[in-house]
């Protein structure tokens, strides 16, 4: 079973209430189970939500309390993220998950480091999951 972000198999989950359905990554995992992950929504965040950004760090910075997740409108969802994060973390335990395709340019998602590392994502790596992010299309 492989982990994903549920905005690119099309669920509408992100901050803009729609999905980013990515074609290549759902023909890439046609043949595998998968567990739909959106670790913003399982934070409490409603959908649709102001766009947010890490702000003074990536997503380990945030993780080791020395960055923040604020939105557009200077609110701090920090604790939101990280609650999310864990809440993700959960699940993929439970389902014994080694693997996850995670949605670049997101602050929670990103594995892009162009960009920034999310908040899950960083969660991730740190507890040694494979973390991929997606097929371009």
């Amino acid at each position: 079973m492989i982990a994903i972000s549920a905005c690119l198999i099309g669920y509408k989950c992100r901050y803009d209430g729609k999905s980013k359905k990515n074609s290549a990554v759902i023909k890439l995992l046609e043949s595998e189970k998968i567990l739909p992950i959106c670790p913003e929504q399982l934070g409490g965040l409603p959908t649709p939500r102001a766009p947010s950004n890490l702000v003074k760090g990536n997503g380990f910075d945030v993780l080791d309390g020395n960055a923040k997740v604020i939105n557009i409108f200077g609110d701090d969802n920090t604790e939101a993220f990280i609650k999310g994060a864990y809440a993700a973390l959960d699940m993929i335990r439970a389902h014994n998950i080694e693997r996850c395709f995670l949605k670049g340019k997101s602050p929670s998602c990103g594995v892009d480091k162009k960009y920034l590392t999310g908040v899950m994502a960083a969660l991730f790596i740190r507890k040694g999951y494979i973390v991929e992010e997606e097929v371009i299309t």
